[in-house]
This record gives C-alpha cells, structure tokens and sequence, in this order.
C-alpha cells in the first residue's frame, strides 16, 4: 500500500508532519476535496473547515484550519494556513473554526475597510494639496 507525506504549515512554524496518511479531505471553496496517494497532482484553495486525515497508526485525525492553500505533488502534500487547531473533538474543532477562523475574517474585513477609507482620503488630501 502507498501511502503519503502531510506536512502543514503554518506562517511560523510546522503544524503537523505525518508520513504515513492513507486519505485526506479538505474543505476548499467548491466543496471537499479527497486526496488518495495515487490522485494525479493538484492545487487547491482552502477555506476555513475540518481537514481530515487517516493513518494506520492512528486512524482518523481531525484539525481545524483557517484559510490557505493545499498542494499536492507525488506522495507530498502541503497544507499551508494562517492556524491549525488540534487534539480537540470534531464538534469542538467545528465550533472552534466558527468562532474563531471565520469571525476573524469578519474582523479583517472590517480593518480593510477602515484602510480603505483612509487611503482615499489621503489621495484626495494629496491630489488637493497637489492642486493648491
């Protein structure tokens, strides 16, 4: 049997490093997406959700992630995201990325706004500085 190398990454550490995973599913934009060791090489964007994992030492293992990117490329797989949570139940690792991976992108959403509006309020400060 084949199996595969999971390594997820987070922006300032390694998460996880599993070498012997049989399958992986993740939670992209389209929907899940599953991983077996011989699926042809692949890209995805990930959202905030449960990736899953099964071994044959441990069975099946959850971890809550945040937003990021998979990679597969032969029997290597790249998870990178923003957090990971780990070592919880499924149910509290689904509350987990209710509360704080997709509220935490409400947040973001609102400090871009406030960005923005002061980056056009510079420009138009500048372009009337500019003028005068």
């Amino acid at each position: 049997m084949s199996f595969m190398k999971l390594k997820v990454l987070l922006p300032y550490q390694v998460f996880a490093e599993i070498g012997d995973v049989m399958r992986i599913v993740a939670e992209t934009s389209q929907g899940s997406l599953g991983l077996l060791p011989l699926r042809l090489d692949c890209v995805a964007v990930l959202k905030p959700g449960i990736l899953t994992f099964e071994t044959e030492t441990e069975g099946e293992v959850y971890v809550a992630v945040d937003e990021g990117i998979l990679v597969k490329a032969g029997a290597d797989v790249l998870v990178s995201v923003r957090n990971a949570i780990g070592g919880m139940s499924l149910g509290k690792l689904r509350e987990a990325v209710e509360q704080e991976f997709v509220n935490l992108d409400e947040g973001e959403k609102q400090i871009r706004a406030v960005l923005a509006k002061l980056e056009s309020g510079f420009v138009r400060r500048f372009a009337e500085f500019h003028r005068g």
